[in-house]
């Protein structure tokens, strides 16, 4: 008994101590990959990389991890879109990398696959819309001074307008569909405002739609779903090969 019970108690001691290095090397470990990551995408501050999985020295020695969370919070993505080319702020990059193959010096790191979450404020999607006076036809001007949530994945579009040199005295607001094609967003009217006058539908929704592409995002993930919420757009993002390091 009195064996049984040393033995157990070594055994506990060397659990203890295999834990303690096993956090410890996936802490090290989590720091040089978000080092590596943010030089690599030129990020303007290190991501958070959480390794997840236990124990990590035997997913380190395998070469793989089976996954990898990494956010990224405020990332300047390239975009186009309305014959402009901007940045856009990204808010809350948050990707889940499934499979991540890596060497040993974490040189190179990539993922099978990876999901993912993000946001764009109304604020920053309002830089891909007319947001300039802009001529609809002849006398008519318009704008678009505001975005915002219109409940139930609608965006509330607010749009001002001047016809024949009279300012409308209220704004206008549309309801309007978001969806994803590609890389890029698009935001529809489901109807059109009433300017007072006869306008061809073409011409107002040169003013009341637009989408804005987003290039460049980390590792090559891609935009796959998008819509409206209280504060902005919610983007889902999906991938396959996503080159993270090298």
């Amino acid at each position: 008994m009195r064996a049984l019970r040393i033995f157990l108690i070594v055994a506990v001691i060397l659990g203890g101590l295999f834990v303690i290095a096993d956090r410890v090397a996936v802490g090290f470990a989590e720091d040089e990959a978000a080092d590596r990551i943010r030089t690599s995408e030129g990020l303007s501050s290190t991501p958070d990389v959480s390794i997840e999985g236990f124990p990590f020295l035997t997913q380190a020695l395998s070469g793989e991890l089976d996954d990898v969370r990494i956010g990224i919070k405020d990332y300047e993505a390239s975009t186009s879109g309305n014959d402009t080319t901007t940045a856009i702020r990204i808010e809350d990059l948050d990707a889940q990398m499934h499979g991540v193959v890596f060497s040993g010096s974490y040189s190179s790191a990539t993922a099978d696959s990876a999901t993912g979450t993000a946001s764009i404020s109304y604020a920053e999607l309002l830089k891909a819309a007319k947001s300039e006076t802009t001529d609809v036809t002849a006398g008519v001007t318009a704008q678009v001074v505001g975005l915002s949530d219109g409940g139930n994945g609608k965006i509330k579009v607010t749009v001002e307008a001047t016809v024949l040199g009279t300012k409308l005295p209220q704004p206008i607001s549309v309801l309007s569909s978001v969806s994803v094609a590609g890389d890029t967003v698009k935001v529809h009217a489901d109807t059109l405002p009433n300017l007072g006058v006869d306008l061809a539908e073409d011409a107002v929704r040169s003013v009341t739609d637009f989408e804005q592409k987003i290039d460049q995002l980390p590792g090559g993930i891609q935009l796959d779903k998008v819509e409206a919420a209280p504060n902005g757009v919610d983007i889902s993002v999906k991938g396959s090969d996503i080159r993270l390091v090298g």
